[in-house]
């Protein structure tokens, strides 16, 4: 009862409504083929008086055969064949299916990798509640925006190095975003060429038009080897966006103590140090490349912005992505049978028409 139960809740379910209805066709088409049938008999003649008014078909219904009884089981089985040529073609438009085919199944790739500043000069505050809480709010909403692209994570500082691989687990980029720290620096400083050349290796050397890189940073490129790298990146196609963290008035970098950095150099010595941002740096990498520029100050989920803008309406490239299992139409079986049944229910009818004439 419960399969019986589960089979008419799909039969029934809205689009399907209508053929619950074809399953009423048979006995529409028995009680016409019938009826007509009768009716015409009882037009033209007694049952008593058939064989006198049609003795071609008393010689076919054979000698002492009752004429009545015999056009009445042709008209039966006229009834029986419209009534299951009607069940046979309801069940073509149910579409059968038997068995099932293994299809390659094409998808829509697009790599992205970020890669996320985590120098000291992103706990300045000049951008509530600091500029690298705000920066993984920032790449978060972006991962959340994300509909099937691959991403990956670079965390750079005077290094870089790969957080996480390109993946299409959302959740584990995530997992890894929220527990950078500038702590985890095995060297101080920020060289965005650096991170910029590790998320190139990462990506696949021949689909540049379909990969993209989002520098999200306060822009010190204190090693000067950003622009270089962008230039590389352009030269493969990959397209750079860059968010800029902070303000021109800057902050004071935290020192982790409770203090504040202090320039060692020999011409600042002993001032604290004031990071600001570098916008003119930043910017310069995202049109080498033919990206876009943003700034987190003043705007809501720059990079949600920057999703749609500029992401999501990437071409990607089509990659087989496994096979699914598609279930292998049988209509043609019940639909042929119909056919038959209407050339059988035809004939019948034409010969009694041309022996009743």
């Amino acid at each position: 009862m419960a399969l019986l139960g589960g089979f008419l809740d799909e039969v029934l379910r809205p689009g399907h409504g209508w053929f619950a209805l074809l399953g009423l066709l048979p006995l529409v088409c028995a009680a016409a083929v019938l009826g007509r049938r009768r009716a015409m008999l009882a037009r033209l003649a007694e049952p008593r008086h058939l064989e006198r008014l049609f003795p071609d078909l008393a010689r076919r219904a054979g000698a002492g055969k009752d004429l009545g009884a015999w056009l009445a089981r042709r008209g039966w089985l006229r009834a029986v064949l419209s009534a299951a040529a009607a069940a046979l073609l309801a069940l073509a438009l149910l579409g059968p299916v038997r068995g099932f085919a293994l299809v390659p199944v094409a998808t829509r790739q697009i790599d992205v990798v970020v890669c996320l500043d985590t120098s000291r000069s992103m706990l300045v505050e000049d951008v509530e509640p600091s500029r690298l809480a705000r920066a993984k709010n920032e790449v978060a909403a972006l991962f959340d925006a994300m509909r099937g692209e691959r991403v990956g994570l670079v965390a750079f500082a005077g290094l870089a190095r790969m957080v996480a691989p390109l993946t299409k687990d959302v959740d584990t980029a995530r997992f890894f975003l929220e527990r950078l720290s500038p702590d985890d620096n095995r060297k101080g400083g920020t060289d965005i060429g650096a991170a910029l050349r590790l998320a190139l290796d990462r990506l696949d050397a021949d689909a540049g038009a379909n990969q993209a890189i989002v520098v999200v940073t306060d822009g010190e490129d204190l090693s000067g080897e950003g622009l270089d790298a962008a230039e590389e990146a352009a030269a493969r196609g990959v397209v750079v966006h860059v968010l800029g963290l902070g303000t021109a008035a800057g902050g004071k970098v935290p020192d982790g103590m409770g203090g504040f950095v202090v320039d060692g150099s020999q011409e600042g010595r002993g001032e604290e140090v004031v990071s600001r941002l570098e916008s003119s740096t930043l910017r310069a990498l995202s049109e080498a490349t033919g990206g876009i520029y943003l700034e987190a100050k003043g705007r809501v989920l720059p990079l949600e912005e920057l999703y749609r803008r500029a992401i999501a309406v990437m071409e990607g490239r089509d990659l087989v992505d496994g096979k699914e299992r598609v279930p292998r139409d049988r209509y043609q079986w019940p639909l042929l049978a119909a056919l038959i049944a209407l050339l059988v229910e035809g004939a019948l009818r034409d010969a009694r028409a041309r022996r009743s004439a």
